[in-house]
């Protein structure tokens, strides 16, 4: 939103008014006095008037060290979920960037900042997520190809983006996907004939779970993390 438009639409000053307040400095965005009515302001931004606040609301962005057994949703009548995991004063306003299946264990991003969440999950953006995955029987060098080649998903009609898979051990790898379909990692290997015992995310796109931060237990992101997908 514009913030002329913003200042017209709390009503106290008319839109004349506005052009006058912003000219005489009286208008600060963020802690700096701004001039511009054209400013483009979001949800997140402060804004002050005489030094009163007209709005303060902060973005929250959190890195969870998810463990297995909880839902990755907001509420479940049957299960545990991982908003339980957070104990933070805007935890009742915050989304998934993103989920892992009850079973799986790693990031998880939790935010209020729904253009930033976009900018995490819009599949436009191919941002990869890396996965460290753990199978029933071996898995076989081969197994790297057919995935760099993409997989036949009959039920979406679509083959999935070339994949990397790096095998550790005889039933142990690493893989990198640039998309999150459905139980994509586990219907990948389903696909090849193999079972996944284990899935744990290490990091989606630059950011890189925190190895310091203990299964359920969550950090507020960095400024610098915050910026790997947007403000």
């Amino acid at each position: 939103m514009r913030l002329d438009k913003f200042l017209t639409r709390r009503g106290t000053h008319p839109c004349k008014e506005v052009s006058r307040l912003l000219q005489d400095g009286r208008v600060r965005v963020d802690g700096a006095v701004e001039t511009r009515g054209l400013r483009r302001i979001s949800r997140f931004s402060r804004i002050e008037l005489d030094r009163e606040i007209l709005q303060a609301q902060d973005a929250v962005h959190l890195m969870l060290h998810k463990p297995a057994g909880y839902l990755s949703a907001t509420t479940d009548p049957q299960h545990p979920t991982v908003m339980e995991l957070i104990d933070h004063p805007l935890r009742d306003e915050l989304h998934l960037a993103g989920r892992l299946d009850r079973a799986s264990t790693g990031l998880l991003l939790l935010t209020n900042n729904g253009r930033w969440s976009k900018a995490v999950t819009e599949p436009l953006e191919e941002i990869s997520k890396v996965y460290r995955v753990t199978t029933r029987d071996e898995i076989p060098p081969e197994t790297a190809a057919i995935f760099a080649a993409g997989i036949y998903f009959a039920y979406e009609d679509l083959t999935t983006r070339p994949a990397l898979l790096e095998i550790i051990a005889e039933r142990e790898a690493r893989l990198t996907i640039h998309e999150g379909r459905y139980h994509q990692v586990k219907r990948m290997f389903h696909a090849v004939g193999n079972q996944v015992l284990s899935l744990h995310r290490e990091s989606i796109g630059p950011l890189v779970l925190d190895h310091s931060l203990p299964p359920g237990k969550f950090r507020p992101l960095t400024a610098a993390e915050v910026a790997f997908f947007g403000r």
